[in-house]
C-alpha cells in the first residue's frame, strides 16, 4: 500500500457530497456537485474509513487483532 495515498483507500459508508474542484467544473455542468465514492483527504471521516478498510484487509490474510493492543496483529 502507497503511504502517501493511504486514506484515498477507505470506503465511505455514508453518502458525502462536495462542490466541484476549481479547475475540473465542465461548462455543462456548472452549479452540480460531485458525490464521493472513497474517503479524501479533509474529511474527518477518513481517518476512521481507512483504519476500517486496513482492518478489515488484514483480517482477510488470517491476522487477529491483539485484545491488549488493538494496532497490533
Amino acid at each position: 500500500m502507497d503511504v502517501k495515498t493511504a486514506f484515498l483507500n477507505g470506503n465511505l459508508e455514508e453518502n458525502v457530497y462536495m462542490m466541484q474542484p476549481e479547475g475540473f467544473v465542465a461548462p455543462d455542468d456548472v452549479g452540480k456537485v460531485c458525490k464521493l465514492k472513497r474517503s479524501i483527504y479533509g474529511l474527518k471521516q477518513t481517518s476512521q474509513s481507512w483504519n476500517l478498510r486496513f482492518d478489515e484487509v488484514v483480517k482477510s490474510f488470517g491476522f487477529i487483532q491483539n485484545g491488549e493492543e488493538a494496532c497490533v496483529y
